[in-house]
């Protein structure tokens, strides 16, 4: 085994890990955003030009709280307060869904909070715990989102795989009556559940499917290319991508019994995309991370492509 092998990968933390601010013991949503700081409002205001006229068309979404301008939008956006965003997942609460954290992005232009569902999944021997992140935007840029985040317990990679065979991530508007907000719920651990059951029958799919070490190592090649017209740094830094990368699929102690298989490559390009560090670290890399686990890793899907055209 590697030096530092066992070390490096017995203490990976949830993706989101010092994002946010924990509120497990928030009864509910409202509870929860008050413990997150997130209980202020969003006010509109018209924009003016320097002389004061009225800028038509368009309004500026400021924070209640400190004056922060968090967007300018159109006439037409409706603004849909953090309170009431998140106050239909209450709803699920009866489900034994409880809240864990809950934060901002981007200085408060898009507000989330995370709910683990009560459900612990055995899918080919691993334990998955399935999460649902719920934001909401306050600069034009999206309505309410939800995205489903299903964890692989004992290593803590995520496996949101983009299914052809069912949504991981979708997008509603407030519904103002409490009739409307439980549907809404409902629909909501529908689609949830409808998402597990169909990833469960990817993660079979990739476990038939045999990786030799040389497939491995061209993957890992291609995702991190190495070329003559590169500098030497350039070089040394693709070199230390592919040798991360090729310890988290060789080397891993939680992916030793599972076979060498699609599953494992999915399981170690995961590691590598949601807990390995950038070679230049930046202010807002956490944030950026969040987002692509909200949205969809781009490395994921293209590995899970590559692993069913083989």
């Amino acid at each position: 085994m590697a030096a530092n092998v066992e070390t490096m990968f017995y203490t990976r933390e949830k993706p989101w890990h010092g994002l946010g601010v924990s509120v497990q013991e928030a009864p509910t949503s409202k509870e929860a955003l008050i413990l997150a700081g997130l209980d202020w409002k969003v006010i509109q205001e018209p924009i003016l030009t320097e002389n004061g006229a009225v800028i038509q068309g368009y309004k500026v979404n400021r924070r209640d709280c400190d004056g922060k301008i968090l967007g300018v939008v159109s006439n037409r956006y409706k603004v849909v307060q953090n309170d009431e965003a998140f106050e239909f997942t209450d709803a699920l609460l009866g489900e034994g869904v409880t809240y864990e954290t809950a934060g901002a992005l981007a200085e408060g232009k898009r507000t989330w909070i995370l709910a683990k569902l009560p459900h612990h999944y055995i899918i080919s021997g691993d334990e998955v715990t399935p999460y649902m992140v719920f934001m909401n935007s306050h600069d034009g840029s999206g309505s309410i989102k939800v995205a489903m985040t299903p964890i692989r317990v004992v290593c803590q990679n995520t496996l949101n795989l983009a299914l052809n065979t069912a949504k991981r991530c979708w997008s509603t508007n407030h519904i103002g009556n409490i009739q409307g907000k439980m549907d809404e719920a409902r629909d909501t651990l529908k689609l949830a559940s409808s998402y597990m059951v169909e990833l469960g029958k990817g993660i079979e799919e990739l476990q038939r499917k045999k990786l030799t070490d040389k497939q491995v190592m061209e993957y890992i090649e291609t995702f991190f290319p190495v070329s003559a017209d590169m500098s030497d740094l350039q070089m040394k830094n693709m070199r230390s991508l592919q040798l991360d990368m090729k310890r988290r699929y060789f080397d891993a102690p939680d992916l030793k019994d599972v076979g060498k298989n699609g599953y494992r490559f999915i399981n170690a390009v995961s590691d590598f995309a949601t807990h390995s560090k950038p070679l230049r670290e930046t202010a807002n890399y956490k944030e950026n991370l969040f987002a692509r686990i909200v949205d969809g890793n781009v490395l994921i899907d293209r590995a899970y492509e590559m692993v069913k055209a083989a």
